[in-house]
């Protein structure tokens, strides 16, 4: 190589390099204005709360602060009318949707989002795990971190929460309903890490769970008995077996006339058919990490707004114990789910939650609490083929021995020559048991209560 042309190349090289540095300047002073931009108009919108769903006040906010941020801060970016143009529509739809995974969002049959860092997205579709796939069939993925933490931002910046270094995890919701867990660095090692639960707009009914198989109908009549007649209801399972669409179903039979009080960490029940209905949400802290309100507080609160029933969404904590003192002084009929493999299991945790309050309580009054408050534990799991199920009825009896006595009144059985790995064939089954707490039973005029499978097929 002469001695020309190695120094043109080293222009050429140098040149390269300088074009490379102001491109990468340019992208990042193009992101700092679209995040001035967006906290000016999250800042309008706390003020006015229709900024983001009227499309024409929406554009003009933009507009505005956008040329106002290019005229002072952003000089240096010499931004030519069609860029801020460009600029503006980006703007548009970070601000009303949610990205590259916003049709996910819309999308129905989707019951579960799981962003794992920037390069993985995936589904559940109708109980099966799946990676998000474009129009054309390749892996959705975000184009780099700061894309998903502009999503991120959009989610907790409606409710207040802030999440950084010092605060990497914070739980939200989606203006739907939707149960939002968000972790980011340092706590998670492959960067932001993003999971949304879906809930449907129209909460399935205990008829659409029976045409999914979930249950049958002479069980579900059952049941409908059960609430009616104002027993109190556990439903258990594990994560992502159901329970929270389970209670939901089972809350549209509670009767129209009565006044009910939910109580959530996220609202997500919807008890369409109550007209004096209440709704409580738990606070998290905010930045000061004061103001925070508990499960605990709203059982409590609860308790002073004269219900007929109270359902809490789920219980986790101290608040099982305020829970079993409602459903033992008046509160007959209320409804909650626990994480449990089993309705035993179930017992055992209400005995461990409870110790959570505080309270220093022998193991023989928890129980003795457990045994007189919870009647019913109605047990949901997630099968292998994908598809949610009750597999258990069981009835908490009294004491014995200092062990709470519970029967299962009726068991989920698979039918081993008619399933298979992909789709589960099996019922459930009288166990041959009836009910033996038949007070309220009879009080609501059923009469008596034998639960043979051919006297049950008789209630549908």
């Amino acid at each position: 190589m002469s001695i020309e042309e190695a120094i043109k190349k080293k222009l050429h090289v140098n040149e390269e390099e300088e074009n490379t540095y102001r491109n990468d300047y340019l992208e990042n002073r193009m992101e700092e204005l679209k995040k001035r931009v967006r906290e000016h108009l999250l800042k309008e919108n706390s003020k006015n709360k229709k900024l983001l769903l009227e499309a024409k006040a929406l554009q003009t906010a933009i507009w505005h602060y956008l040329e106002k941020e290019s005229e002072k801060e952003f000089r240096d970016l010499l931004l030519t009318n069609k860029e801020r143009q460009i600029l503006a529509e980006e703007i548009r739809q970070q601000m009303i949707g949610y990205g590259i995974i916003d049709p996910l969002v819309k999308d129905e049959s989707i019951t579960e989002i799981m962003i794992n860092g920037i390069h993985q997205i995936f589904i559940e579709q109708r109980g099966q795990l799946a990676l998000a796939l474009d129009e054309d069939g390749n892996p959705l993925a975000f184009q780099n971190e700061t894309e998903l933490l502009n999503l991120i931002e959009k989610i907790v910046a409606p409710i207040n929460r802030k999440i950084d270094e010092s605060d990497p995890i914070v739980d939200a919701r989606l203006p739907d309903g939707s149960r939002v867990n968000i972790v980011i660095r340092p706590v998670s090692l492959e960067g932001p890490i993003v999971t949304i639960r879906k809930f449907p707009d129209n909460p399935y009914t205990m008829e659409q769970l029976i045409e999914f198989g979930a249950i049958d109908q002479r069980v579900a009549s059952l049941l409908h008995r059960l609430v009616n007649a104002k027993y109190n209801i556990v439903i258990s399972g594990g994560t992502g077996s159901g329970k929270t669409t389970f209670l939901n179903a089972l809350s549209m039979y509670i009767p129209p006339r009565e006044r009910i009080i939910t109580v959530e960490d996220s609202a997500e029940l919807k008890l369409n058919q109550i007209v004096n209905l209440v709704r409580l949400e738990t606070r998290p802290p905010n930045i000061e990490k004061k103001g925070e309100i508990t499960m605990r507080d709203l059982v409590k609160t609860a308790l002073r707004m004269r219900p007929d029933r109270i359902v809490v969404g789920e219980v986790r904590g101290g608040e099982a114990l305020d829970m079993l003192q409602a459903m033992n002084t008046g509160h007959d009929g209320s409804l909650t789910t626990g994480h449990a493999n089993s309705a035993a299991d179930m017992l055992s945790r209400l005995e461990t939650m409870v110790l959570m309050s505080g309270l220093e309580l022998p193991i023989s009054a928890i129980r003795r609490q457990i045994s007189s408050a919870v009647e019913i534990i109605v047990q949901l799991g997630r099968m292998r083929d994908g598809s949610r199920k009750v597999l258990q009825i069981t009835e908490v009896r009294e004491m014995v021995n200092g062990e709470i006595d519970c029967v299962d009144l009726f068991k989920w059985k698979m039918d081993p020559h008619l399933s298979t790995n992909s789709c589960l064939v099996g019922q459930l089954e009288s166990t041959g048991e009836d009910l033996m707490q038949t007070g309220k039973w009879e009080a609501a005029g059923y009469g008596e209560c034998v639960l043979s499978d051919a006297l049950v097929e008789e209630w549908s």
